[in-house]
């Protein structure tokens, strides 16, 4: 199909309905594509916990004409604090809202999970066509088309299909080598979940470091709920199996690697009960020589999870459909050379955020000893008093994401192209 502007449509298929998968489908439209999301939950999936925006994820973000509607719903987090087991602050590194510079532990933009889906998806629902209860449970290509095999029972036929289904991606087991292992592992493993918020939870999110290499974070997005996060060092076969797990399972793990930590444990255990969700994950990066095979590319978390402690998580899923997009949208006739652009032009970058995570500094920030917290503690104090923080922030020429450059995209809003 030819658009009025004369270039070529392309009927693509988006497998994942969460940051990345409408970020593309947002893009791809506006390229005057046809798209259709498929996404596995029977709704749109509007829950998990807090993110952030740093560097140029901001970029993409402003550049899709959605900064305002991000900053309307910025969650109140003034900083970071090192508590002791009476909740006394040791030490607090604020957010960097100058403006310049580096984001801190604590990002200028936070944001919850549910509320950035809702802001993509209503920006993309109008143009793209969502199906939701439904995923790609397999599919065969040639060098016209590519087939999807839907859970419904049903199929379709598209000249692309994009595998935004997230760290544990299916199209991405379809496409490796058989036996492939995608992920580089931290030793690092985490649980949160939401309960009550109480007078004493503050705007500043609360670290408690605990000996045996477990921290507590405690940290409030709105005035009635409060999100809890247990971490971990731990190497063992029963750490990484516990995610695959029953959720009383991993309740009942949780609870008893942390039920002797001290602080508000025991609420925080208490209320995992009526908590409205419960997610456990193992932290890691996923990593691979090729992000494609064919017409099936891989996005988001599926291609280049970068993990949490990246800081660029979200933003990493933002950037690369923006670029992945940007390539399809100008190479319509061309999708090998769009596939090979997108590999090239976004590898730097993602190797820039991964390499952020380094599992030595990880550690050092989850001691084993109360002696190893006191002295973190301290130093942090010392730092935070001479402002360090603060200054190495505001004066830092780059972000996480490093020097380099979001490209510019054949297709903005400005001049939004429409199938026909």
């Amino acid at each position: 199909m030819i658009t009025r502007s004369g270039t070529q449509s392309l009927r693509v298929l988006v497998a994942g309905g969460g940051i990345a998968g409408q970020a593309l489908a947002f893009w791809l439209t506006r390229g005057g594509h046809r798209v259709t999301v498929v996404e596995r939950f029977p709704a749109l999936r509007a829950t998990g916990a807090q993110v952030d925006l740093r560097g140029q994820g901001i970029e993409a973000v402003e550049r899709m004409g959605l900064l305002g509607a991000v900053r309307g719903r910025l969650v109140d987090e003034a900083g970071v604090a090192f508590v002791d087991a009476r909740g006394r602050a040791k030490a607090t590194i604020m957010a960097n809202t100058s403006g310049r510079g580096r984001q801190t532990l604590t990002s200028e933009y936070e944001i919850m999970r549910g509320d950035l889906v809702r802001i993509l998806h209503e920006a993309s629902k109008d143009d793209a066509e969502y199906v939701f209860g439904v995923s790609v449970d397999g599919f065969e290509q040639d060098e016209q088309k590519v087939i999807a095999h839907f859970s419904d029972g049903s199929c379709g036929e598209f000249d692309l299909l994009v595998g935004a289904d997230g760290q544990g991606s299916r199209i991405r087991r379809a496409i490796l080598p058989a036996g492939f292992d995608p992920y580089w592992r931290v030793g690092i493993h985490m649980a949160y979940w939401f309960i009550p918020r109480i007078a004493s939870d503050s705007n500043i999110r609360d670290t408690y470091m605990v000996p045996g290499g477990r921290q507590i974070m405690r940290r409030s997005h709105n005035p009635t709920e409060t999100q809890v996060y247990f971490v971990m060092r731990e190497e063992s076969e029963e750490a990484s199996a516990i995610h695959r797990k029953p959720v009383e399972r991993q309740q009942e793990f949780w609870a008893g690697r942390f039920r002797d930590a001290g602080w508000q444990t025991e609420r925080f255990i208490d209320g995992m009960q009526t908590s409205p969700f419960f997610y456990s994950q193992e932290i890691v990066q996923v990593r691979t020589d090729t992000w494609s095979k064919g017409r099936v590319v891989l996005a988001g978390d599926a291609a280049h999870c970068a993990s949490p402690y990246s800081g660029m998580g979200i933003s990493g899923g933002l950037v690369g459909a923006y670029v992945l997009a940007g390539e399809i949208n100008r190479h319509p006739g061309d999708l090998p050379t769009a596939l090979a652009n997108y590999d090239s032009a976004l590898r730097p970058f993602v190797d820039e955020i991964q390499g952020e995570v380094n599992p030595r500094l990880l550690r050092l920030g989850m001691p084993m000893t109360q002696r190893a917290i006191d002295a973190f503690q301290a130093a942090t104090a010392l730092a935070c008093f001479l402002r360090v923080p603060d200054l190495a922030a505001r004066f830092s020429k780059e972000d996480r994401g490093g020097s380099w450059q979001l490209p510019e995209n054949p297709a903005p809003i400005s001049r939004r192209r429409r199938a026909v």
